[in-house]
């Protein structure tokens, strides 16, 4: 990455009271090796015999406004590297490794905005010495919002998604920095797509449905990604953690007009009910959505999803299966059409006691496959949790990385 980046404010170089010499074009900073010197913060002092070793280091970021974004280097004149540190102000340290001829350093990771660090590195023969810099600030900060939830127990069907505050123009970038990590090596991948919000968002699904039992952790090492132009920089980690619970599939007959609760392979509810009217936007999705929420009792407006002046009801049992407004929920005052018709406003609708039933049994995370001709389309990926409708190749080929 080039230093002369528009969006990190930059101060003007503070004058340092190390003894530094600059070397090549990109004026690296370097800090002579003392003979087994503790050497003092910040300095490059002669060891204790009032003579500097042989050997020096430059570290290829320095000063008070040095650009984040990139690893940190540190290079040897002669000699061999035998250890390095570089410490994050109050924070951890970062991790690298000595190239294989003992000359550099070079950190996995890269620095981030704000941040200052100390570099400490030693010789073979016992030279040693520190050097400081400081990165610029981050003019602009990208953040995200992580789902499912730390430490929760989720559906087969759960995907892991992250929503960005600010566009992500450099994906790649982002899609490297998320580590996944699962009890059973499930296979998966990562997906680019839009939100229902307009927001840009990645999802990591499994090839097939999750196995009951299996955990999954999400280790987003984004501190000191740049996301591109108007999306800003991430100035700091992220994590979560879940638990796949038991295999809960709700298949939902639109044409048969029936929904069916099966767990571990057997069914355990059968449930007449009634999907959106046929032929226009009352119809309901088809295809498979996943249990985002369940929301109890609520307020339904058929102004918020666009049907007028339709409805305006206190609906119990509610169970949200996409962003523009699908859910399953008791529906009392449709109850002579239940297991006959479709005449919803593109819910699935059920009597009171049948939708307790079901709200009491399904959990976040578990997937509704909705089959039938009368339906108004399939739900698309960013609607909600739609990516199970793609195959795997085609899922696979939203990844940045592919």
């Amino acid at each position: 990455m080039s230093s002369a980046r528009p969006r990190i404010r930059r101060s003007a170089p503070a004058v340092r009271r190390t003894r530094l010499a600059l070397t090549g074009p990109a004026a690296l900073l370097a800090a002579a090796l003392t003979a087994c010197s503790g050497g003092s913060s910040g300095s490059a002092e002669a060891g204790g015999d009032g003579k500097a070793a042989d050997t020096s280091v430059s570290v290829n970021l320095t000063g008070r406004a040095a650009a984040p974004g990139e690893p940190v280097k540190v290079t040897l004149a002669r000699g061999k590297l035998k250890a390095v540190s570089v410490k994050a102000g109050e924070g951890g340290a970062l991790a690298g490794r000595i190239s294989a001829d003992g000359r550099t350093w070079t950190s996995d990771r890269v620095a981030a905005p704000g941040t200052a660090y100390t570099v400490e590195a030693t010789d073979a023969d016992g030279g040693r010495d520190r050097a400081t810099f400081t990165t610029a600030e981050a003019e602009k900060v990208n953040k995200l919002l992580l789902a499912p939830g730390k430490n929760t127990t989720v559906g087969i069907a759960q995907p892991l998604s992250v929503v960005f505050d600010h566009p992500v123009k450099d994906k790649a970038a982002v899609e490297k920095a998320l580590k996944v990590s699962t009890s059973n090596d499930t296979e998966g991948s990562w997906g680019w797509l839009q939100d229902y919000s307009g927001k840009d968002r990645v999802d990591w699904r499994p090839k097939e449905y999750w196995k009951p039992g299996t955990k999954v952790t999400l280790d987003a090492q984004l501190n000191g990604v740049d996301t591109g132009a108007d999306g800003g920089w991430f100035v700091r980690d992220y994590t979560t953690t879940f638990t796949v619970g038991a295999a809960q599939v709700v298949k939902v007959d639109l044409d048969g007009h029936r929904l069916a609760l099966h767990r571990d392979g057997k069914q355990v509810l059968d449930i007449p009910m009634s999907a959106g009217t046929p032929g226009g936007e009352k119809a309901s999705w088809r295809g498979t959505a996943v249990l985002m929420s369940k929301e109890g009792t609520i307020n339904m407006r058929s102004e918020t999803v666009g049907l007028g002046d339709a409805y305006d009801k206190m609906v119990d049992y509610s169970m949200r299966l996409t962003w523009s407004g699908m859910y399953a929920h008791a529906a009392p005052w449709n109850a002579g059409v239940f297991g006959q018709a479709n005449r919803s406003s593109g819910c699935v609708g059920m009597s009171d006691a049948d939708a307790a039933s079901l709200y009491g049994q399904v959990r976040v995370g578990d997937p509704f496959e909705m089959t039938g001709a009368e339906a108004k389309g399939t739900v698309a990926e960013g609607n909600g949790y739609g990516a199970w409708n793609l195959s795997w190749p085609d899922w696979q080929a939203k990844s940045a990385l592919k």
